[in-house]
């Protein structure tokens, strides 16, 4: 699985005319499954999302997490983050789970870190949606459950 992470101040996803999910401070994640990927990676994301220490503690260092800072995980799917865009111009996604395995490793991702103790905001699933964000600092970082950056 893949994630864009971005700290944000707010964040909001509409599917047409209708809010689906709106948020305070905390992080948006943009998450794409590949093909292979299992419930392993979707527990390992969610830890790692719920976990990761870029929130400001009182010195000003990025040491705090969602957990230390009481903020809230947004969680997109977005399969385009396992577009191949190597040859040609046209993005290949031939790397990205089917859409049923795609959702149920959504939907373990967010149950997981629910269970963390962490509220979690949602877009839905295989809908055009809008994603509005604040940006906070910025810091926007890169994961990936193979770790193959």
């Amino acid at each position: 699985m893949r994630a864009v992470a971005q700290r944000v101040s707010s964040a909001s996803v509409s599917v047409g005319d209708e809010q689906v999910a709106s948020m305070d401070a905390g992080l948006l994640a943009l998450v794409g499954v590949a093909g292979g990927d299992g419930s392993e990676d979707a527990c390992a994301l969610a830890e790692k999302l719920v976990h990761l220490r870029v929130f400001l503690d009182a010195d000003g260092k990025m040491n705090e997490s969602l957990l230390d800072q009481r903020g809230t995980l947004g969680v997109v799917s977005q399969f385009t983050l396992l577009g191949d865009c190597r040859k040609g111009r046209r993005p290949s996604f031939g790397a990205a789970a089917p859409p049923e395995e795609a959702r149920a490793l959504i939907e373990a991702l967010v149950a997981h870190a629910r269970g963390l103790g962490v509220r979690v905001e949602t877009g839905r699933f295989q809908a055009r949606m809008q994603v509005a964000l604040v940006n906070e600092g910025p810091v926007t970082l890169l994961l990936d459950t193979k770790r193959e950056f």
